[in-house]
């Protein structure tokens, strides 16, 4: 048995639950505790439909509100009534975003590989935006319905796929911004516009998803354009940023390996059997066997088995803490 294959066996095995407590599912003491009071407080008030009865979404509500019950269940009920109103359950299915080939020459931004945690790397070269010839191929709203669609995407297919790659949990991701060249060109009005609908969805309705971002090739301009694009972020996410100069590379490999950079950004990456890196959406999901292993039934509903026993496990420390 090869160890690639050796490795995918792990993974499964781990998948299917033999290791419960080497899921990361709940990290501190308070954490499990808070939520099964919120788990309950949705489920009074019939906010909790099935397909989001997950414990990682709940901490995440959770976290973005610093465990404010009250405030998380009220942003929990405006997430499921944009859903409804948006169609973001049903979006990878009904949603055909014909245009993706064109919008990538106006609009240059792929996910591409994994940091070395193993968390997907999501990538966009600001600098080369043209709004104008962008809003020649589609329009504002249906580039929205791409951003939502492919944030759905990583939250079903990415993340999980990326979970099993690792031998660990994944909840987040990585982002690098190439904003050399970037000016104000770059934030005419139809940007600005769609920067903030942008910002507001992902911050409303997909809290704590984002591990760590990197500004890259931030120059004099690109100062202009952030001290106008940063009033309007999460300060949880502001806190996440780094912002690096043309001297960036080191940096970066850091935490990415250079096989897993493109070659554009100082990687040795071209995935060019692939269309290049823009098109390849390289990354485990893409892996057939680690598909098979995600697919498997037996695999999904371990997966959740394997979150229901480790809350259990920690919320019973909580309640032997409470009784000593």
């Amino acid at each position: 048995m090869s160890d690639k294959e050796c490795s995918l066996q792990q993974a499964e095995s781990t998948i299917s639950g033999i290791r419960v407590a080497d899921s990361e599912d709940v990290r501190d003491i308070e954490e499990p505790m808070a939520v099964h009071t919120f788990r309950q407080a949705l489920i009074l008030d019939n906010l909790l439909p099935s397909r989001h009865d997950d414990n990682h979404m709940m901490l995440r509500f959770l976290n973005a509100r610093k465990f404010n019950i009250e405030k998380a269940k009220c942003m929990w009920s405006d997430m499921l009534r944009w859903r409804k109103d948006f169609g973001a359950d049903t979006i990878l299915e009904d949603f055909h975003f014909n245009e993706l080939d064109e919008v990538l020459l106006y609009y240059p931004q792929c996910y591409h590989g994994v940091d070395k945690e193993g968390r997907p790397i999501y990538i966009e070269r600001l600098g080369k935006v043209d709004m104008y010839k962008l809003m020649q191929v589609t329009t504002s709203d249906r580039y929205v319905k791409y951003h939502v669609q492919e944030f759905e995407k990583t939250l079903s297919v990415r993340l999980p796929a990326c979970s099993i790659a690792a031998n660990k949990y994944i909840d987040a991701s990585m982002t690098i911004l190439d904003v050399q060249g970037v000016g104000l060109k770059n934030l005419i009005k139809p940007a600005r516009e769609v920067i903030m609908r942008l910002q507001k969805i992902d911050n409303d309705n997909y809290p704590e998803t984002l591990h760590r971002l990197f500004i890259i090739n931030a120059g004099p301009g690109f100062r202009l354009v952030w001290s106008a694009i940063r009033p309007f972020l999460d300060p949880n996410t502001a806190s996440k940023i780094n912002v690096l100069g043309t001297n960036y590379k080191s940096a970066l490999l850091e935490f990415v390996d250079q096989s897993e950079l493109p070659d554009f950004l100082g990687g040795s990456c071209t995935c060019a059997n692939e269309g290049g890196c823009l098109r390849s959406d390289k990354g485990p999901w893409k892996d057939q066997n680690i598909v098979k292993v995600r697919n498997k039934p037996r695999s999904m509903s371990a997966i959740k088995l394997l979150l229901i026993l480790t809350s259990l496990q920690h919320f019973r420390k909580v309640l032997r803490l409470q009784s000593m």
